[in-house]
């Protein structure tokens, strides 16, 4: 991607975030669709009550992405954290996606196939920090185990060890671990 469309897409999705933040000050208020008609769908697990913005537009969001940047496909979340809050967005062209090698993302996809790795990650998602406790984990047989998938999930960047025998989620993986946890659930 070219620097140029790149900070064009940084301010495109800052100017979303500002116009998101804008929406949720006028909770009560309604907006309508970007065409001007009620979208019938829902998303899963958030209806027009749980809309942040207010309004009666279960499609709010993704209305506002396709007014101001229309072609990207974004994740974003606002998440608390035993670390803190984690405020995370990331979009790019659908047409960037498409074009790019997808072999480069099997390395990353496939870290997380396992049952005892997408469990530890789960496990450090809730808390558990420690090789001593995230040896007490049903999937794991031995220590060799676990530190055979820690290094594959460090590895591929879905966690990060800031001292020996500590591992945390990066805030930036936050986010999209929980939208994968989203796709695989849909």
């Amino acid at each position: 991607m070219e620097p140029d469309d790149q900070s064009t897409i940084e301010r495109r999705l800052a100017d979303l975030e500002h116009e998101v933040a804008r929406l949720s000050a006028l909770a009560g208020h309604s907006a309508a669709s970007a065409d001007g008609a009620e979208d019938g769908a829902e998303l899963e697990g958030m209806d027009a009550a749980s809309d942040p913005a207010g309004s009666d537009d279960p499609l709010w969001f993704v209305n506002e992405l396709g007014r101001r940047a229309p072609g990207v496909v974004m994740m974003a979340g606002a998440v608390e954290t035993q670390a803190g809050p984690v405020r995370w967005q990331y979009g790019l062209h659908a047409e960037g996606l498409l074009a790019h090698d997808w072999s480069d993302l099997a390395r990353p996809l496939e870290a997380l196939g396992h049952p005892a790795r997408i469990e530890l990650v789960r496990q450090v998602m809730r808390g558990a920090h420690t090789t001593a406790e995230l040896l007490q984990l049903e999937h794991l047989a031995s220590s060799g185990q676990l530190y055979h998938h820690l290094r594959q999930l460090v590895t591929a960047g879905w966690l990060v060890s800031p001292r020996r025998g500590y591992y945390e989620v990066p805030a930036a993986r936050v986010v999209p671990l929980l939208v994968l946890t989203m796709i695989a659930s849909s």
